[in-house]
């Protein structure tokens, strides 16, 4: 696997990456057509070339190659973009560059049919007919305001003025899962055409928990769509309806230290098992509406985005995962969100060289959270009366079997943002700046109670209830400047300084360490001499992102390239820690200052009909400037959990078969590669470089495709997530080999 590393990347030095291929959703799966991209991002304008942008673009006919039918599936294929498979669907963990976080706010932002997606718990779900999907990557702050310092994904879903008629899909694969869809696309009038589809999933699951003897990762989950489109000589209006179901076991975490053992002598759980006794899961409802309505004027168009989200989740943790019974979480949230976004941009040419685009964006968020821990007896005595004897050595007992940390938390949060951006060129030259004011206000109403009952000594241990409210506010200035040379239509080289901005917060899921801290108080034993607004709060993180780069194409457009070099200065990186020794919940904490540096290619090539290759490659160089953890320090250190490398390359060959009902066979065999990641701010523990091999065969007539295809052909075995809780250490293993056949059906 390393000589063909070797060989990607010989490949690749010379090129640089793609940026276009849109062959129409209803043509064959024949050889790669590449011209301008149609672009129906309001922001955007018409097309992606020639801008100063790093952005790769997944298209229907990609997507149906790379076995593409969620966000993290196209992790790999995207150069220095990575999103970890590990948990469940609430865990979507976006990394680009070096930046990244694992709980609260994400580092890229999500757009849907240009409606803004501002929760990242709800970023992991079924894509179905996705018509093409946009990576941009490097901050995005200036027009798309928080959380995009890392980029944007946009994602655009089938219109039925593009493709009308009737799609069935249906997938079978390893781990007895089944994949079901189907969906229409008519013209009700000449400017009126509506859209319905519907999806199933279910799948046993891949690992098992060897305590219950059940496979612990299944899950279930259907959704549907209804979209309405009218299209007018100036009006265009559109109305997208979704909602989605999802029920899921979880989480395949494995021991990965030293044998534990009960009082008896006796081994309860090994190296590398997976053996937890209480229930796991994660449950999520959604609805989202969003209308989009554009008028063209001569010489300047003005959009309205308008959107409401309501996100209803449950997880529920076995949060020692071993077969002792330490303590419990069961996490609910409901949250709804309303967006309002005013777009104004001026038509192409229609003011000689110079264009211009502005906007204003307001939202409201709204979040109730019930969070309980409850430590079982195992827990109690291990977590807290040892470490209490410890302190005083004074006897504690407790009454209680079972003891409750209840949380319950209220969120409201909102912002408003006006933002604008004007484009002049001269001659060959493209000079562009732009600047964002975006304000941010987040209260935190906490209300805690324990229910402990017993005695410290002579002095009784009492029930403690307490609350407060918390406050947090965000002002930023967000300028980006760049500057393009267009040698031609398919050629060009930019330059972009642009700022990054990521929102602070609260971190709930250290209450229950604020509530175990106040009952050690109050037997006279101080823990943590940090208030709850040092423990909980935390603050925004910034960027400032230095890149050049490069477009490049052929006349025939049989080659079609990008690169990209990044430098990234960082402050106040947001951070996730398992906080030392026998804690419970895990810190979000600012780490001082980070850099990021490296570079990204990638091409599609075809050298002859019916055959084309795509590579991609990115590097990436992280590490803390300056981050004193207290007890550390970890200056030079790589940033924990943002691969260093990302490398992919996919081959496919079609065969014309001169038949009626079969009119081609397309074969297929694809690379991907990632690593190595850091675990730990130490830089002790890492998943040194793996490598994925997958393959496809597929039958094509004028109105199905049939295909059979392997992924991880080799068996490769990873680590895609490490952690630790209680001081026990856990991993959670990549994808085992898998196979499949897929039936799509077009009529």
């Amino acid at each position: 696997m390393q000589r063909i590393l070797i060989f990607i990347i010989v490949l690749l030095l010379p090129v640089m990456r793609v940026v276009a291929a849109e062959p129409p959703i209803e043509e064959p799966d024949t050889l790669l057509h590449i011209g301008s991209v149609e672009v129906t991002s309001i922001k955007q304008g018409t097309t992606l070339r020639g801008k100063a942008i790093a952005a790769t673009l997944i298209d229907a006919l990609m997507a149906e190659r790379n076995h593409i039918s969620a966000l993290k599936d196209a992790s790999e294929v995207v150069p220095n973009f990575y999103i970890p498979d590990y948990g469940s669907r609430m865990t979507t963990s976006v990394y680009v560059r070096g930046l990244g976080a694992r709980i609260d706010q994400p580092v890229v932002g999500m757009n849907i049919d240009n409606v803004p997606i501002m929760t990242k718990e709800g970023y992991d779900f079924e894509m179905v007919d996705i018509e093409r999907i946009e990576i941009l990557r490097g901050p995005q702050s200036t027009l798309y305001g928080r959380n995009t310092m890392g980029g944007v994904v946009n994602i655009y879903t089938l219109s039925p003025f593009n493709w009308q008629g009737v799609r069935l899909g249906v997938e079978y694969g390893s781990g007895n899962t089944l994949k079901a869809k189907a969906s229409t696309y008519q013209k009700i009038l000449p400017n009126l055409a509506t859209a319905v589809s519907a999806h199933y999933t279910r799948t046993d699951g891949l690992f098992e928990n060897l305590h219950t003897g059940k496979m612990c990762d299944t899950e279930q989950l259907g959704g549907g769509r209804f979209k309405l489109a009218w299209r007018g000589e100036r009006w265009h209006i559109e109305n997208t309806l979704a909602f989605s179901l999802t029920k899921q076991g979880g989480y395949p975490y494995a021991y990965a230290g030293e044998d534990i053992l009960n009082e008896k002598g006796e081994t309860i759980i090994t190296n590398g098992e997976i053996r937890y006794n209480d229930p796991c899961g994660y449950e999520r409802m959604e609805v989202s509406d969003g209308v989009t309505v554009r008028y063209d004027a001569p010489k300047f168009s003005v959009s309205s985005i308008t959107s409401y989200r309501y996100h209803d989740d449950k997880m529920t943790l076995d949060q020692d995962f071993t077969p002792l019974s330490y303590f419990t979480l069961i996490q609910a949230r409901e949250e709804h969100t309303a967006t309002e976004e005013i777009v104004l941009r001026s038509k192409e040419g229609a003011h000689g060289r110079y264009s211009w685009l502005c906007g204003a964006f307001a939202f409201f968020k709204h979040c109730d959270m019930h969070a309980p821990v409850e430590f079982r007896r195992t827990g109690i005595e291990e977590l807290i009366i040892k470490n209490a004897s410890g302190y005083s050595g004074v006897d504690l007992v407790f009454e209680n079997e079972e003891l409750l940390f209840d949380s319950r938390f209220n969120m409201p949060t909102w912002g408003v943002a006006a933002y604008h951006e004007s484009s002049l060129t001269l001659g060959k030259f493209l000079l562009t700046a732009g600047v964002r004011f975006d304000y941010e206000r987040a209260r935190l109403d906490y209300r805690c109670a324990s229910d402990a009952h017993g005695k410290f000594g002579v002095a009784p241990i009492t029930p403690d209830n307490f609350g407060d409210r918390l406050y947090n506010s965000f002002f930023e200035i967000l300028p980006k400047v760049t500057a393009t040379v267009r040698f031609d239509a398919r050629n060009s080289l930019y330059a972009s300084v642009a700022k990054g901005y990521k929102a602070g917060g609260f971190n709930t899921q250290m209450f229950s360490e604020v509530q175990q801290s106040r009952l050690m108080k109050q037997m006279g034993v101080a823990m943590h001499r940090m208030s709850i607004d040092e423990i909980v709060a935390y603050k925004p993180e910034y960027s400032w992102n230095y890149e050049v780069g490069v477009h490049t194409a052929t006349a025939d457009g049989r080659f079609v390239a990008e690169a990209a070099l990044f430098y990234i200065d960082c402050r106040d990186q947001q951070l996730t820690v398992f906080p030392e020794g026998q804690t419970t919940g895990r810190m979000m904490t600012n780490a001082g200052k980070t850099r990021s540096f490296g570079g990204e290619m990638s091409a599609r090539v075809s050298p002859f009909k019916n055959f084309d290759v795509s590579l991609s490659y990115g590097y990436t160089n992280a590490r803390f400037v300056e981050f004193r953890s207290g007890k550390s320090d970890y200056a030079g250190q790589y940033v924990p959990y943002a691969p260093q490398h990302t490398a992919a390359a996919r081959a496919t060959y079609e065969i014309a078969i001169p038949t009626r009902w079969l009119e081609r066979i397309v074969l297929g065999v694809g690379y991907k590669g990632v690593g190595p990641i850091y675990w730990n701010e130490e830089n002790s523990l890492k998943q040194n470089y793996y490598s994925l091999l997958d393959a496809s065969v597929r039958l094509a007539g004028p109105h199905y495709s049939v295909e059979v295809w392997g992924r991880n052909l080799t068996g490769a075995e990873y680590a895609v997530f490490h952690f630790e809780s209680i001081s026990h250490p856990f991993l959670q293993m990549g994808r085992p080999r898998m196979f499949g056949v897929t039936l799509n059906i077009n009529l």
